[in-house]
């Protein structure tokens, strides 16, 4: 009877100790990466004229891929839903040009940052809206699960938020009067002003937003590996010519390289 014990402990503990399963390893026995990516969010992931999945955080997505020597699969996140979608295991990762927080952290980890953005304003053309001082009274767009909207309201509290769940939906809002402003990340609403002529970007950055890429807790092994291809990604040239084809000039930001970082 000791002895069953004894090997039902062992037994036990070995079950406790033994590591988690590493995304990588499912990627392999499933033979493609699924990619949680925005299709909403020029020029970081959106859908082109002829219906494909583009954007800087998708060309970033099938370049891991790439190096896990699989095919890129893409499922559709929105701010709000791409952390319950990646606890969920409904995607191995989150390149969604979400900002790494400290309250985001304490639920997912992080890679290292691939991309820094400010959150800026968007505003109708011809208005008299030229910053945040001019927003007390005003009623201004921002997306649920994005941290765009407490953020205006930590620099403007007199200003009125009104949230949507896609910023479709939010850009509507402010053709069509529902709104003043909205509020996101600097470089969606220079994309958005080049394709609404009635739009234009005012108030500056007024933020800095870190984007990681987000995976699960607890796996050091696909964290390791993705900081690994950011960074082969920095020196193979690869960023600053996605950065280029997408931002239309040099890269103002550089992923950090380890050192002794090399071809993978």
């Amino acid at each position: 009877a000791i002895l069953a014990l004894a090997l039902a402990g062992s037994a036990l503990l070995s079950c406790r100790s033994a590591p988690p399963q590493s995304t990588l390893d499912i990627i392999g026995a499933r033979g493609k990466l699924i990619a949680g990516v925005k299709y909403d969010f020029k020029p970081f992931g959106y859908i082109d004229d002829n219906g494909e999945n583009t954007g800087f955080d998708v060309e970033i997505a099938r370049y891991i891929a790439k190096q896990l020597g699989v095919p890129a699969e893409f499922k559709k996140v929105t701010s709000d839903s791409r952390i319950p979608d990646l606890l969920g295991g409904k995607v191995d990762l989150l390149i969604a040009s979400m900002t790494h927080t400290v309250t985001r952290d304490n639920k997912i980890d992080f890679t290292i940052t691939y991309f820094e953005d400010g959150q800026s304003l968007l505003v109708r053309k011809g208005g008299n809206l030229r910053g945040l001082e001019d927003l007390a009274g005003k009623t201004v767009a921002a997306v649920r699960g994005a941290t765009s909207g407490l953020k205006l309201l930590s620099f403007q509290p007199k200003a009125q938020l009104l949230l949507f769940d896609e910023y479709p939906e939010a850009i509507k809002s402010l053709k069509s009067g529902m709104t003043d402003a909205l509020t996101t990340d600097r470089s969606f609403c220079i994309s958005a002003a080049d394709d609404n002529p009635d739009l234009e970007v005012t108030g500056g950055a007024f933020t800095v937003e870190p984007y990681g890429i987000g995976i699960r807790e607890n796996d050091s092994r696909y964290r390791d590996f993705l900081n690994q291809v950011l960074m082969q990604m920095q020196l193979d040239g690869t960023y600053t010519q996605l950065y280029w084809k997408y931002f239309h000039q040099p890269p103002s930001f550089e992923i950090q390289v380890f050192p002794g970082a090399g071809a993978m």
